[in-house]
C-alpha cells in the first residue's frame, strides 16, 4: 500500500513538468519574423492577430514583400519562416542551408483585373487571349480575339496598358503557370517563375501596387489575388477553364480546382492546380505555402510555429471565406498534421 501511494505521488509530481514540456506557452515575450507573398497577406494578418489574442506572449511579424523576397530571406536565414505562392524550385531547396517544409495554408484565385471606363459588363477571357495580351500581341480592347469572347459587349478602340508585378511574385508564378499551360508561345517566351522578363507593360510592387496602377490607368489590365480586386472595387473577368466553361473566381470555384489535386497530393505538397479539370473549376487557382526549416536552431520558435500551424489548419480556416480564400480540403489538412511532426521542436 505504501509503495502504491509513493508511486502515485511521484506520478503527480511529474505531471506538471510533463504538461509544461508539452505546452507551447513561452516563458516570456517572443517575436517570430517572417516574410514573403502578398497573395495571402490579408489572411495571414488576420491569423497572426487572432493567434496573438490567444497567446499574448507570441507575436508573429510578417513582411509582405513578395514570394521571391520571402524565399531569399528564408534562404539567408534573416527570417524564421517564409511564404510563397510558387513552390521553391529544386535548385532553391538544394542551396538552402537546411531541409525546408512546404505547408499549404489556404487556396486562392488570381483574377484578371481591368479598367475600361466605357464598359460596365463583366468581361470573359480565354487563356490564349490573355496570353497574347501579356505578350503584347493584342494591343487594343476591341481586338477580334477579345470581341469573340465577349460578343454582347461593345468594346472601345482603347489602347491596352499591361500591368504586371515588378517584384518576385508568387502571384506572377500562378498567372504564368496558367498561361504557359494554354499558350506554347507564352511558355517559350516568358515561362514560369516568380520573376520573368515581361515583353510589355509597367510594373507594380505587390498585389497592392498592381491594383493601384490598374485602378488609376484607363485601358489597363493586370492580375491580382481575388481579395485585392474585391477590396479595391476593381472589375475582374471570368476565365475559360479546361472544360471550356467561362468561370468567375469564388470560394466554390477555387475549391473545385483543388479537388483533383487533393486526391493526388505529393509528399512535399509542391503541386500546381492551374487549369484543373472540372466544369466549375476556376483555372487560375493555387495553394499558397508557408515555408519552415525542419530543424532550425531556435527550437522554441519552432515549437511555437508548429502550434500556430496546427491552429491555422483547424480553427484558423474559418476566417478564409470572409477574406476571399477557400479553406483547405480536409484530406490535405490531415496530411499536413502528419508532416508537422517532421519539425524539430526540442
Amino acid at each position: 500500500m505504501l509503495k502504491s501511494v509513493r508511486n502515485l505521488l511521484m506520478i503527480l509530481a511529474a505531471a506538471p513538468c510533463a504538461l509544461l514540456a508539452a505546452s507551447p506557452t513561452p516563458t516570456g515575450p517572443v517575436q517570430i519574423d517572417g516574410a514573403g507573398a502578398t497573395f495571402p497577406y490579408p489572411i495571414y494578418s488576420k491569423w497572426f492577430a487572432e493567434y496573438n489574442t490567444l497567446h499574448p506572449d507570441v507575436r508573429i511579424n510578417y513582411q509582405s514583400i513578395g514570394s521571391g523576397g520571402g524565399i531569399r530571406q528564408l534562404s539567408s536565414q534573416t527570417v524564421f519562416f517564409g511564404a510563397s505562392d510558387g513552390p521553391m524550385t529544386n535548385e532553391q531547396i538544394q542551396s538552402a542551408p537546411g531541409r525546408i517544409l512546404h505547408l499549404p495554408t489556404v487556396l486562392g484565385g488570381v483574377v484578371p483585373i481591368y479598367n475600361i471606363p466605357e464598359v460596365d459588363a463583366e468581361l470573359r477571357f480565354s487563356g490564349p487571349t490573355l496570353a497574347d495580351i501579356f505578350l503584347g500581341k493584342i494591343a487594343k480592347w476591341n481586338d477580334p480575339a477579345i470581341a469573340k469572347d465577349n460578343p454582347a459587349v461593345s468594346l472601345p478602340a482603347l489602347d491596352i496598358t499591361v500591368v504586371h508585378r515588378a517584384d518576385g511574385s508568387g502571384t506572377s508564378y500562378i498567372f504564368c503557370d496558367y498561361l504557359s499551360k494554354v499558350s506554347p508561345e507564352y511558355r517559350s517566351k516568358v515561362g514560369v517563375a516568380t520573376s520573368v522578363n515581361w515583353p510589355v507593360g509597367i510594373g507594380g510592387k505587390g498585389n497592392e501596387g498592381v491594383a493601384g496602377l490598374v485602378k488609376q490607368t484607363p485601358g489597363a489590365i493586370g492580375y491580382v489575388e481575388l481579395i485585392y480586386a474585391v477590396q479595391n472595387k476593381i472589375a475582374y473577368g471570368s476565365v475559360r477553364n479546361l472544360d471550356g466553361e467561362f468561370v468567375r473566381a469564388s470560394i466554390e470555384t477555387v475549391s473545385a480546382a483543388a479537388t483533383a489535386a487533393a486526391e493526388k497530393m505529393p509528399p512535399d505538397f509542391r503541386v500546381s492546380i492551374t487549369n484543373a479539370p472540372g466544369k466549375n473549376a476556376y483555372p487560375i487557382a493555387s495553394f499558397t505555402w508557408m515555408l519552415l526549416y525542419e530543424s532550425p536552431k531556435d527550437k522554441q520558435k519552432s515549437r511555437l510555429m508548429a502550434d500556430f500551424m496546427k491552429w491555422a489548419l483547424t480553427d484558423g480556416q474559418k476566417f478564409a471565406g470572409d477574406l476571399g480564400y477557400a479553406p483547405l480540403p480536409q484530406s490535405v489538412v490531415d496530411l499536413e498534421m502528419v508532416a508537422l511532426k517532421k519539425l524539430k521542436t526540442s
